[in-house]
């Protein structure tokens, strides 16, 4: 239970560090700051189960693309994000770059964010 929690977090920190480093970087990705926590949610649950499907359809058809799953659920993510909470994405250029953003923050984050949240117990 302790485990599912602390993945649950690491994954919603990813979303909203990913969604906030994009909107740093790019001016036509905007959302409202009230609804950050609903645009996190709705953003890290899609992205989650775009994974899921995703994953398993690129390993058995083509596992060279297995890689991709990540930038093709970030895209997703995006895309029902934006429909469904105060998330604005402005241009093609925008939605290109701030999938990219996201996909690159988000597996960055992902990676570190495990190994400094566990306990330093002598183990290598």
């Amino acid at each position: 239970m302790i485990r599912l929690l602390v993945q649950t977090a690491v994954f919603l920190a990813t979303a909203a560090l990913g969604l906030v480093v994009t909107a740093a970087a790019l001016p036509g990705f905007r959302f409202s700051w009230s609804g950050f926590t609903i645009v996190v949610v709705v953003f890290a649950v899609a992205q989650n189960l775009a994974a899921a499907m995703a994953r398993p359809l690129a390993r058995k058809h083509a596992p060279a693309l297995v890689a991709g799953v990540g930038l093709v659920s970030s895209f997703v993510a995006l895309l029902v994000a934006s429909a469904f909470t105060g998330l604005t994405v402005d241009g093609v250029v925008t939605w290109v770059l701030a999938t990219l953003i996201i996909w690159l923050v988000t597996s960055v984050a992902a990676w570190m964010l495990p190994k400094l949240t566990r306990r330093n117990d002598g183990r290598a």
